[in-house]
């Protein structure tokens, strides 16, 4: 035991029970299994990467690189991840490449290949890595949902719809101008998210454990050969920063929660009550036991998916909530795994919700019913009354007030409303004629009126709403080509890594 014990003070350390079976079934075995599974391919990259610059920065002969790059290949060509289970014999995936690598090359040769890195650093790169594809694919879906909302918003601009605010019925508005808000939310989305995945886009290799090493390291070669936009400047921040991680995923909850609210709206709109939107029959359940129920059911998907993968960010970001400024597990291989089912589903509720929406019908004739029962162009006349009449907003406002209680007893749509009633109820409060005649009253009452003078910025008549449509229409664009040129960077730096590793391979090289 005293053996032991000044071996361990030496810095020597006898691991020769590890790992402890409990230890091996609960945490190693899981964590080689979500390398092998989803890391590995990252984990080769950074492998290769770290090569070719290694014998750049002449650190290691072009033969050494070349021998070391062959060997990495080979193993990767004759790994069978499948079949390829823990046992134990070394901590995690990294030592298990590591390994057979060593087999094929002599631990001399291959240990070269860990020359001024860390398991920290590398394991940080792919995980930003890995992000940046997941986030590449997630924008993908989201700039498509927003093509089809856009395009639908186009066809409805003239649409007729009743917007409800509290729960109750509020003013008419039209269906392109309603999505109108969500397409401006879902940009933002964009932005946000794009945002989050700047900090994943900068590369941590080159910090080694912290604090960088001694040998002479090109870590802007690094960042380029693995498609990030450059090297995360300090190294210490390399290891311990996560905000590459709760920044992304804080956007991505936003995204979330933004989608969830329009689409628990989709479903009230789409009761039996309102009946205000139309589902088609291919979304739509049958029950077994009711044959008259039409159950749009994937309303109720979306909305679980939403409420789901927002948790699933939360998993993250609250994972990271006291944590220590430092190198540390909790950031790692089992909470980035974690983190991954938020985009599984996200994706998953953007494709659903991308061939909803563009299949749902408006009722407009039951939409006219209810906009008639619920005296919602009630504000316009209000307003016209005192704009024609010269009278303030609050007279008028009490003129089209008697005007509402009246038409509600009687049951009867404003537009419908008799203007002999309506110029008695004028000259109760004014003491005099209404300029507005029969004609003009009726005009002011109607739906079409109420949305056509809203023409100013952001509003629902078609010449203001045909405004916003181009610059949603030009930011989607702007959006869509910034993410196409994001996957171009990602495909590149593929191909540029092969070319360095085909052309050091292929040459025979010299000291």
């Amino acid at each position: 035991m005293a053996k032991k014990q000044d071996q361990a003070r030496a810095g020597i350390i006898d691991n020769s029970n590890f790992p402890n079976e409990t230890y091996k079934e609960t945490v190693l075995a899981p964590l080689f299994e979500a390398s092998k599974t989803t890391f590995a391919d990252y984990h080769f990259r950074v492998n290769l990467a770290h090569a070719v610059m290694l014998v750049e920065q002449g650190i290691l002969t072009a033969e050494q690189g070349a021998e070391i790059l062959k060997s990495l290949i080979s193993i990767e060509e004759n790994l069978d991840l499948a079949t390829l289970t823990y046992t134990g014999e070394v901590e995690d995936y990294f030592f298990y490449v590591e390994g057979e690598l060593n087999k094929a090359l002599g631990p001399d040769l291959a240990g070269r290949l860990h020359t001024g890195r860390s398991r920290n650093d590398i394991d940080h790169t792919i995980f930003k890595m890995h992000l940046m594809d997941l986030s590449a694919v997630l924008l993908t879906e989201l700039n498509q949902l927003i093509a089809t909302l856009l395009r639908v918003a186009e066809g409805g601009k003239s649409t007729i719809i009743l917007a409800y605010t509290h729960g109750q019925p509020a003013q008419p508005t039209t269906w392109g101008h309603y999505l109108g808000a969500f397409i401006e939310i879902l940009q933002r989305d964009v932005e946000r998210i794009t945002l989050g995945r700047n900090t994943a886009e900068l590369c941590s290799m080159g910090a080694a454990a912290i604090t960088t090493t001694g040998f002479n390291l090109n870590r802007e070669r690094m960042a380029e050969l693995l498609g990030f936009a450059a090297p995360l400047e300090n190294s210490y921040g390399c290891i311990s920063s996560v905000d590459y991680v709760t920044g992304l995923y804080s956007a991505m909850k936003v995204m979330f929660l933004n989608i969830g609210r329009f689409v628990q709206d989709l479903a009230q709109r789409s009761s039996f009550e309102l009946g205000h939107i139309y589902v088609p029959n291919e979304f739509v359940q049958i029950s077994s036991i009711m044959p008259q129920k039409r159950n749009p059911v994937p309303i109720e998907h979306m909305r679980l998916m939403a409420s789901l993968s927002a948790g699933h960010c939360d998993t993250i970001i609250n994972t990271m909530h006291n944590t220590p400024f430092t190198d540390m597990n909790d950031s790692e291989t089992e909470v980035q795994t974690v983190g991954h089912k938020a985009f599984e589903s996200g994706v998953r509720l953007l494709r659903l919700l991308n061939d909803f929406i563009g299949a749902v019908q408006i009722d407009e004739g039951k939409i006219a019913k209810h906009i008639g029962q619920s005296c919602a162009t009630i504000t316009e006349i209000a307003d016209s009354i005192a704009r024609i009449e010269k009278l303030s907003f609050r007279n008028a406002h009490e003129i089209a007030a008697d005007m509402s209680r009246a038409a509600i007893a009687k049951k009867i749509a404003l537009d419908e409303f008799e203007y002999a009633e309506f110029s008695k109820i004028y000259k109760t409060h004014t003491a005099k004629a209404p300029k507005i005649d029969a004609e003009k009253l009726k005009e002011i009452a109607s739906p079409g009126y109420f949305i056509a003078v809203r023409k100013i910025t952001g509003g629902p008549a078609i010449p203001a709403f045909e405004e916003s449509l181009k610059k949603y229409n030009a930011r989607a664009i702007a959006h869509s080509n910034e993410n196409v040129a994001f996957f171009e960077r990602l495909i590149g730096a593929r191909e540029n890594l092969a070319d360095a590793v085909k052309k050091l391979t292929q040459n025979k090289g010299s000291d």
